[in-house]
């Protein structure tokens, strides 16, 4: 299931993917027009600047952009940075591979191999959908 924090996350750049390009927002601002509450907006947005997703400007006039194109921004990337593996299996993770310590051999593991499908089908979805195409909904 997605975290609160990965919807908060997808909220905020969706909310500056529908600005006009080159806007600033202050945090108050996305926290208002997002529906989101500050305080863990401020936390988010943090993360989404050290995964270069956003950038921020210092001053009267400053708040935050969109660094990356709201048309390569994709919910897998965002799904990522804030809750790990989109597999729900560690054994069938790409990225986040562990192995199962009850499986006599992966290789025979009919759960992995089902999970592995499940994976690939849920990532070409999540990796099909972009900011920018939510944007336009």
């Amino acid at each position: 299931m997605l975290s609160q924090k990965t919807k908060y996350a997808l909220k905020a750049l969706l909310y500056l993917a529908q600005q006009e390009e080159g806007y600033i927002a202050r945090t108050i601002k996305i926290a208002e027009g997002a529906n989101i509450p500050k305080k863990f907006l401020e936390q988010i947005l943090l993360e989404l600047k050290r995964g270069h997703f956003v950038s921020s400007k210092q001053g009267k006039f400053g708040g935050y952009y969109l660094l990356k194109s709201k048309n390569t921004i994709t919910l897998a990337d965002i799904h990522r940075l804030f809750d790990g593996a989109i597999a729900l299996l560690p054994c069938a993770s790409l990225n986040f591979y562990e192995p199962c310590l009850d499986c006599k051999t992966e290789s025979e593991c009919l759960l992995r191999l089902g999970f592995i499908t499940v994976r690939e089908k849920t990532l070409a979805a999540m990796e099909e959908i972009t900011i920018a195409s939510l944007a336009k909904k």
